[in-house]
């Protein structure tokens, strides 16, 4: 190959593409930010630090990556646009030197019951290729191992149109691998008829159990006793195999019921219409919590829970299936893909060991392919994620993370570091929304914002090296160097909640006694077992209270105040001060503006173009009808009150003429959480990950219940606010309450009574507890992993 000789020997000047080296933010407004100005170096890894709420993923996802892709998506066609999100412009003067952002956030990955971790990242797609290739018997192309894909077949008349009509028969085969069963969802869902009614009882005697089906209801429960097919004073469980069948399972038909024509309907048919066909998101708590109970779901008995059908499972490869490769952990598939040597297929098996590799390389080693993705936590998600870019070819782009150590044992975290090394290197610009100071410590370039929270932040406290910050006397420099010493005291257990043999998902017929009435704390590397023992494992009935990573479900309507329950007693409040009904104070109900529906801003949605929304010129944000404005408790009106900060409403509702004692419990909780700067009305969508998770937290507060089980309660939480949660989990076992954390961070270990460690690796090579005591003993034994970073952190 020849190649042109330089004939130039001096070193150039500075090209002017060169000096282009920095993302240039001015005057950013978005959510919090106070005309927010500053200088990003490209090609560097940048962390954006400080406490919940101070405005960095406003900072770094609603402007910087927002603009990036909006205007990456204006440069696609009007047509493909149209089924693109729409992104409006984020509120900022000017944004300069930007590159392609590529977003690898926390949101859970789709919920689809046929999602699952190979489907995620195309893993499953290079394994049915190899299978079509090579398994015995050939049993057909790829689409004959993808459960996702159902086989059809056709027959019948075609009508050629060429010369002379001719009708020809035809017919049409198509090998699918879905489990014709369940549909590739591996599991069949039943009614439990136990929540439906008490068989003891009769009709008359109001042997229904579902909600709002009451013994006067007309449409729902007369029909049944009334409609001459049933005798309502017979108890259910006297029926007779025809009246069962016409009770539980009959077709739709007409009854008349005091002259007025019905629809009978089986009971099945009817709770599937009314209840299961809807989003369950969508239904009341109540009626949730009901769905929650009546619906089971089993191991189709078919597939044995593969997905495949009998044909994709008979194809295999030295005597493994498609369906044993996915059940397998990843780990063990890389090894068993490194064993096949087939030349026909070499490039196949490089990128196929490469991908499977690429999950060992970022700890996740323990899954499997199989593992439904929507199961997956908000650290595993944006690790899944980060897989595809690994070893991307693509250079000059922007990287932005939102906390990619969440859900990560301090042993764990050395890898992600290199991780985001390693993407710097190759010449990216890495954006890292971060608390963990194992990560701030790589940084090249830092951005603390701050000082405060809510409306108290919003602004740069520090921009430039790790040293500065930490000599920067910010709240973040301040507490960049904490550690949390150990207790020279432990409380004494008031009991034991025992486990005897488990074996949810990795576990190894663990036997483990869970103190009672102290601050216990389950720990060890990611893929362990910690949520396989502790959520799975506790037995039912124990009065256990549990706040798992679960996402807040809830639509740009709802605020804390809905969420938490706070706006019914202020409602009541209000309606009771003005003798009116209390339906005229929610902003969804009859109170709401009628020209943007109590949403207090239009969305205008132009089709292929970004859609915008602007506020409501009619109720200007407020989102009620300017008649109930009219209404004050206290010298203030609705919109003002939910305009209130939890601490202001706290105040407010606390003396005088307003005193609000439900209202004021609520606030209360909030308060303890860490959330007082939070305001009453602030949409759900726009809350950062840590402040979703101490709302959630604040709201089981009020359940009655003896034992507290928090899944990584320090999610989110800037290095000051673990702290203040400290704290709480103190009161919570001085009030009497048992707490179990499973955590991560050393922080809440070290000030733990009773740690558990599991281990000692992940997946098969964990399930065991490797560790039982107090952290005093593990930092003295150093005996594991957790052991030595504990020892590590508290400096013995």
């Amino acid at each position: 190959m020849s190649r042109a000789k330089r004939t130039d020997t001096q070193s150039p000047a500075l090209h002017g593409a060169d000096s282009h080296d920095l993302i240039r933010v001015h005057g950013a407004r978005v959510n919090n930010l106070k005309d927010v100005s500053v200088e990003i170096p490209k090609r560097r890894l940048t962390v954006f630090t400080g406490i919940s709420g101070s405005g960095k993923s406003s900072l770094v996802f609603d402007t910087i990556a927002a603009e990036s892709q909006r205007l990456i998506n204006e440069t696609y066609s009007a047509f493909v646009q149209g089924f693109m999100p729409t992104l409006a412009r984020p509120e900022v003067d000017v944004l300069e030197g930007l590159t392609t952002a590529i977003i690898v956030g926390q949101q859970r990955m789709g919920g689809d019951p046929r999602s699952t971790v190979g489907t995620a990242t195309d893993a499953n797609a290079m394994l049915r290729i190899l299978f079509s290739r090579l398994g015995k018997p050939h049993i057909g192309p790829p689409g004959a191992y993808a459960f996702n894909v159902p086989s059809v077949r056709a027959s019948g008349a075609i009508t050629v149109e060429r010369g002379a009509k001719k009708a020809v028969k035809a017919t049409f085969n198509r090998t699918g691998g879905m489990c014709p069963r369940c549909e590739g969802r591996g599991a069949v869902s039943d009614i439990d008829l136990t929540q439906l009614y008490d068989d003891s009882k009769s009709l008359a005697e109001g042997a229904f159990t579902i909600p709002g089906w009451k013994s006067d209801s007309f449409w729902t429960v007369r029909v049944y006793a009334e409609s001459g097919l049933l005798d309502p004073d017979k108890p259910i469980r006297k029926y007779t195999k025809k009246e069962m069948q016409d009770f539980l399972y009959r077709e739709p038909t007409k009854v008349k019921v005091e002259g007025v024509n019905l629809t009978y309907e089986g009971l099945i048919p009817k709770i599937q219409k009314s209840f299961l066909s809807k989003d369950k998101e969508a239904l009341q708590p109540h009626i949730r919590a009901f769905v929650d109970r009546a619906v089971t779901f089993a191991t189709c008995p078919e597939c044995d829970g593969t997905r495949l059908s009998e044909g994709a499972r008979s194809s295999k490869i030295k005597r493994i299936s498609i369906a044993d490769a996915c059940a397998m952990q990843i780990s063990d598939l890389a090894a068993w893909v490194r064993g096949l040597d087939e030349p026909s297929v070499a490039p196949l098996l490089t990128a196929l060991q490469h991908t499977l590799d690429s999950f060992e390389e970022i700890g996740l080693g323990y899954l499997s392919l199989n593992r439904s993705s929507g199961t997956l936590s908000g650290g595993e998600a944006q690790r899944v994620k980060m897989i595809r870019h690994l070893g991307s070819p693509l250079t000059d782009v922007t990287y932005v993370f939102d906390e990619p150590t969440v859900g990560l044992h301090p042993h764990d975290i050395e890898r992600m570091n290199d991780l985001l090394l390693r993407l710097r290197d190759k010449g990216n610009t890495v954006l890292v929304v971060e608390h963990k100071p194992e990560t701030i410590a790589i940084a090249d370039h830092v951005v603390d914002l701050g000082p405060g929270a809510g409306t108290a932040g919003g602004t740069v406290c520090f921009e430039g090296t790790v040293e500065g910050l930490r000599s920067g006397g910010t709240v973040t420099g301040r507490h960049f160097d904490d550690r949390a010493a150990l207790k020279e005291t432990v409380r004494t257990s008031t009991g034991t909640l025992e486990i005897r043999g488990a074996t949810a998902n990795n576990l190894r017929k663990v036997d483990v006694d869970i103190p009672l009435g102290v601050l216990a704390v389950v720990t060890g590397v990611a893929g362990s077992g910690k949520s396989s023992l502790v959520h799975g494992s506790i037995p039912a009935g124990a009065g256990v209270v549990s706040v798992d990573q679960g996402a807040i479900r809830g639509s740009r309507r709802s605020n804390p105040a809905t969420y938490t329950g706070l706006l019914d007693p202020i409602r009541k409040a209000f309606a009771k001060a003005n003798g009116v009904k209390p339906a005229l104070f929610s902003a969804n109900s009859e109170g709401a503006c009628p020209t943007c529906n109590g949403a207090g801003v239009i969305y205008t949605d132009l089709a292929m173009m970004a859609g915008v929304a602007s506020t409501c010129e009619e109720c200007e944000g407020k989102r009620y009808q300017a008649s109930v404005l009219e209404y004050h408790l206290g010298g203030r009106d609705i919109s003002e009150v939910l305009a209130m900060s939890v601490t202001e409403a706290e105040e407010f509702f606390g003396a005088g003429e307003v005193h609000t004692p439900a209202a004021q419990r609520i606030l209360g909780r909030l308060a303890d959480v860490g959330l007082g700067y939070l305001s009453l009305g602030q949409p759900l969508t726009t809350l950062s990950g840590g402040e979703r998770q101490r709302l959630k937290l604040a709201t089981h507060m009020a359940e009655k219940g003896g034992v507290y089980v928090l899944d990584e309660p320090t999610t989110g939480l800037h290095l000051a606010d673990v702290a203040q949660l400290l704290g709480l989990l103190d009161r919570l076992v001085d009030a009497g309450k048992s707490v179990i954390v499973i955590e991560h961070h050393q922080a809440v270990m070290a000030h733990a009574d009773w740690i558990i460690d599991l281990g000692p690796g992940a997946g098969h090579d964990g399930g065991r507890v490797v560790f039982e005591g107090t952290p005093a003993d593990l930092v003295a034994a150093r005996s594991t992993l957790t052991g030595e970073h504990l020892a590590a952190y508290v400096g013995t």
